[in-house]
């Protein structure tokens, strides 16, 4: 692979994309940070003037897949202003148009065990992509009583689970490959049950 020239500071981000490219190809834990550095054409004593190993490679790319995430996240919950389930149904969506736009990010983040407190860092930026899941399920139930109101923590959680179960199981693929209904509508239809029951909006009809 012909050398790409990055000479100008521009190493580190280099190798994040190479592993990026080859997590989304293998998984995040079948290369070696020889193969990153060999992607990003250069040699792999030149990945160690950056990462201790190839985990902490992983996590520096799962803290920028987390911090595009919560931009997207907190973008889509503005745009679904003023509607309080609007905004939050906004935040569903985003979830599947990550995990399309940048499966290696994603993977990195959610699939690659490595842990959210690995460095400070990775821990605020995930925090700041759950605060915006949370604040837009507190908006929800501002209506119910304090005492009769679900934790807006577990209804985030909850709500992160089913979107993370939609995007293994239906947005990895070719759309109709392994259902018949677009993961967006499997997602909205699901959170739209899921918050009935818990008395969060009205019954349909």
């Amino acid at each position: 692979m012909a050398k790409r020239g990055y000479h100008h500071g521009n190493l580190r981000q280099a190798l994040i994309d190479a592993a990026l490219e080859l997590i989304e190809q293998r998984g995040p834990g079948a290369f070696t940070l020889s193969e990153a550095a060999k992607r990003a054409g250069v040699t792999p004593a030149a990945v160690y003037r950056h990462f201790e190993g190839r985990e902490d490679l992983v996590a520096e790319a799962a803290r920028q897949g987390f911090e595009m995430f919560a931009d997207l996240m907190q973008y889509a919950y503005d745009k679904g202003q003023p509607s309080a389930l609007a905004a939050f149904e906004a935040t569903g969506r985003a979830y599947l148009a990550f995990a399309r736009k940048h499966p290696g990010h994603y993977i990195a983040m959610f699939e690659s065990g490595v842990s959210m407190n690995r460095t400070p860092e990775l821990a605020t930026a995930c925090a700041r992509a759950r605060a915006v899941l949370e604040t837009a399920a507190a908006a929800l139930s501002e209506h119910i009583p304090p005492e009769k109101r679900p934790p807006a923590t577990m209804v985030s959680a909850h709500i992160w689970a089913m979107s993370h179960g939609v995007v293994e199981l239906y947005a990895r693929t070719a759309p109709g490959t392994n259902s018949p209904f677009p993961p967006e509508d499997l997602l909205e239809s699901g959170i739209g049950i899921y918050l009935r029951g818990l008395g969060l909006i009205a019954p349909d009809g």
